[in-house]
């Protein structure tokens, strides 16, 4: 590890936001603040992902009062992954925060958390004390998902770990070059490694509104992640396969010796259908978690970009002028 005790870097935070209107007025000053008391060069990056509400406007306005915002607007709703890609991408300081749009990520942990880069750490992440507001399926469900994802994994990803975290500057280098279209960003913090520490927290309440990141989208990133990090899975699928062959040939086995033995009186016609029955609904569902990965595959051999963005405004970090255009690319 390299002690950085002495250093005072430039920071990025980087913060995805969705519908999120009646929060950035208030969040972002906070954000800024607590940058600000931490080094004399930082830049706040907002992603737009394709927000319904007037965050666009509640940007532009920010913008213009505060020098060290970043406006960046996508195309469309592309998902957070991607948006934060998109940010990680435009971000330019030393040293680089993610962090929501909805107050729930306390800025009183930015100290500590450069304390743990000064120390040495490449990543500090912030892993949640409880679920408390969560329910309880969806508190149950998440950790067995890291449970899955994690089976006979090579890289263990950190259970209860989210995008709260503080990266050294090589470490987002190590993300940007990652070609893939599918991200699943906690599975990426992990696969690149280098020297990383956790802190507990416990979120804050929402400061206005509603999440839109409900069950449906952690459903939908639980299966990404799933094919994107763990072939237990497919695997599983062949267990089952050659289980239901010992059981069949087992079945065999004992027809056979009946016949022969004691002779079958009534052939077994519920036993047939509800045999078929079952073996049609493995073969679907294998069928269905092979599409998955097929799907993910067909996706990424496209490879069409991640984002497109249709706006910037704000200076953040001055940069150079030709990294500034290919940032729009």
């Amino acid at each position: 590890m390299t002690i950085r005790s002495d250093q005072t870097p430039s920071i990025s935070c980087v913060m995805p936001a969705y519908n999120e209107a009646l929060n950035l007025g208030t969040v972002l000053p906070d954000v800024l603040q607590a940058l600000k008391a931490l080094s004399p060069r930082v830049e706040v990056i907002v992603v737009n992902d394709g927000s319904r509400d007037d965050t666009a406007q509640v940007m532009h306005g920010l913008c213009e009062r505060h020098p060290e915002l970043v406006y960046l607007q996508l195309s469309r709703n592309f998902g957070k992954e991607p948006a934060l890609t998109a940010g990680l991408d435009a971000a330019r300081g030393e040293v680089v925060v993610i962090m929501d749009a909805d107050g729930q990520h306390p800025t009183s942990f930015l100290a500590a958390m450069l304390a743990k880069w000064r120390e040495g750490m490449d990543v500090v992440y912030a892993v949640r004390k409880t679920r408390d507001d969560q329910s309880g399926l969806q508190a149950s469900l998440t950790g067995l998902f890291y449970k899955l994802v994690n089976l006979g994994n090579r890289v263990q990803i950190p259970a209860h770990a989210g995008d709260f975290r503080l990266m050294d500057r090589k470490v987002v280098e190590a993300l940007k070059s990652l070609p893939e279209r599918n991200r699943f960003m906690k599975g990426l913090y992990a696969w690149v490694g280098f020297s990383s520490t956790a802190i507990d927290y416990e979120p804050l309440p929402r400061a206005e509104g509603v999440t839109s990141f409900g069950f449906r989208g952690s459903l939908s990133l639980a299966i990404t992640g799933m094919v994107a990090f763990s072939t237990a899975p497919l695997r599983l699928l062949t267990l089952l396969g050659l289980a239901l062959s010992v059981m069949a040939l087992g079945y065999g086995s004992w027809v056979v010796i009946d016949d022969l033995v004691w002779g079958i009186e009534v052939p077994g016609y519920a036993t047939i259908v509800v045999g078929m029955m079952f073996l049609s609904g493995i073969q679907l569902l294998s069928i269905g978690i092979l599409a998955e990965y097929v799907g993910r595959i067909y996706e990424e051999v496209k490879q069409r970009p991640a984002y497109l963005i249709s706006e910037r405004e704000g200076r953040g970090l001055t940069a150079a002028p030709e990294a500034q255009a290919s940032s729009l690319l």
